[in-house]
């Protein structure tokens, strides 16, 4: 089979690797598609930064070289041994056997194509279609123990700590499949991943009636679509790129605001939060979201936020700096949210009753065999219209139904 394996920074190769089986608790997917994500993006830029390249992952068992990515979904090709519905897999099995390079890359889904021996008759079958949640979790831990499985001390993701999505076929533990319904199509479980992620911020924000939404990348963008589908009633969007924020505005968002300087276009506006606060009125939002990762951006946020309000970081960022004094007098609070917990059946609902359509921020589909091209070197340099770009083993470019880039 063909698989996108992360080498190294800036070698991410489509390379020729042998099926794999899978073992006790696991399945084996025909992969449909796969998202790029922004993590993905920092791995193959100058990685490693989660791709464990000395000593295996704790929870897959794997290391570097591995197939990146762990934005997918496909069907179920087999199940391995004592896989069942209700039970993650244990923490010390591994994920694919694989070990760097790794094949890059989360945000999947697909068909069974093989389940292991031992699988309970809940489980997902071959043919049956699948979104991956590719969280890897012990199981044990308190926190495990307590449902909150994405902070798990061993936490990991397939596509970063193990085998991932962007190739022909793909092994994940059991747990990490949720079988999607006959009216679920695999275009719109390839975003349940970002989606996920964008529900999950929401929920840390609480009872909200009005947000900014600061940076529109998939997830900005995912934000916004799905604050508008929980009925918020005022969501303020920013972003440097007008495109993103036309769309922002067709996906629900009431108020758009570039957040460019005048002077130079280039460089975000330092003035971005004031203008955002006098969108929202005297007071402020609710709660802003800190969709980029960057100093200028949680800025933003904090000076957009009423008092009492909460800012949620979505963006990635080793370092940023605040006024403390100021977050104590204004009774402001800072939250975090890492990955996502029980986010899949709910996303899966929303696609059945028809109001909920994912697809609009996917800009590209290209085949596997260009991913490394027209995927991550394409987001990389930034230079285009790009803002999800899905891998798609074995299918056309531009294949995708929904309001995406079929139209």
């Amino acid at each position: 089979m063909k698989a996108a394996v992360w080498y190294g920074p800036r070698d991410v190769r489509v390379t020729e690797r042998a099926v794999p089986a899978p073992g006790p608790h696991e399945v084996l997917l025909q992969v449909a598609y796969c998202g790029i994500c922004s993590s993905d993006l920092h791995e193959y830029a100058d990685g490693p930064h989660a791709i464990p390249t000395r000593a295996p992952h704790p929870a897959s068992g794997a290391r570097a070289p591995l197939v990146l990515g762990h934005e997918f979904c496909g069907t179920v090709a087999a199940v391995g041994d004592g896989v069942a519905a209700d039970s993650p897999a244990p923490a010390s099995h591994p994920a694919s056997g694989a070990r760097a390079p790794l094949v890059l890359g989360h945000e999947f889904c697909g068909t069974v194509a093989a389940v292991g021996d031992g699988v309970a008759a809940d489980s997902p079958a071959a043919g049956d279609r699948v979104a991956v949640e590719p969280h890897y979790r012990c199981g044990t831990c308190p926190r495990c123990r307590a449902g909150e499985y994405n902070i798990c001390r061993h936490f990991g993701f397939a596509g970063l700590m193990g085998d991932g999505g962007p190739a022909e076929y793909a092994v994940v533990p059991s747990s990490m499949a949720h079988r999607l319904p006959p009216d679920v199509p695999l275009e719109q479980a390839a975003l349940f991943e970002p989606a996920s992620v964008a529900l999950h911020a929401l929920r840390r924000a609480g009872d909200v009636r009005s947000v900014a939404v600061v940076g529109l990348g998939p997830v900005g963008l995912l934000t916004v679509l799905l604050a508008a589908r929980r009925g918020i009633r005022r969501i303020l969007a920013a972003d440097m790129r007008p495109d993103r924020l036309a769309l922002a505005g067709r996906l629900g968002a009431t108020d758009l605001a570039d957040a460019r300087d005048t002077a130079d276009p280039r460089r975000p506006d330092p003035r971005a939060g004031e203008r955002i606060r006098r969108l929202a009125g005297a007071e402020g939002v609710d709660a802003a979201f800190e969709a980029v990762g960057s100093q200028s951006a949680l800025d933003v946020c904090l000076a957009a936020t009423r008092r009492g309000g909460r800012t949620v970081l979505i963006g990635l960022a080793p370092r940023l700096a605040f006024d403390a004094l100021a977050l104590v007098n204004n009774e402001q609070s800072i939250v975090a949210g890492v990955g996502y917990r029980d986010t899949y059946p709910e996303l899966i609902r929303l696609v059945r009753e028809g109001g909920l359509d994912l697809t609009p921020v996917v800009t590209s589909v290209v085949p596997l065999e260009a991913v490394v091209e027209r995927g991550f070197a394409a987001l990389l340099e930034g230079a285009g219209t790009d803002i999800k770009i899905l891998a798609a083993p074995g299918r056309p470019s531009g294949a995708v139904s929904g309001r995406g880039v079929a139209e």
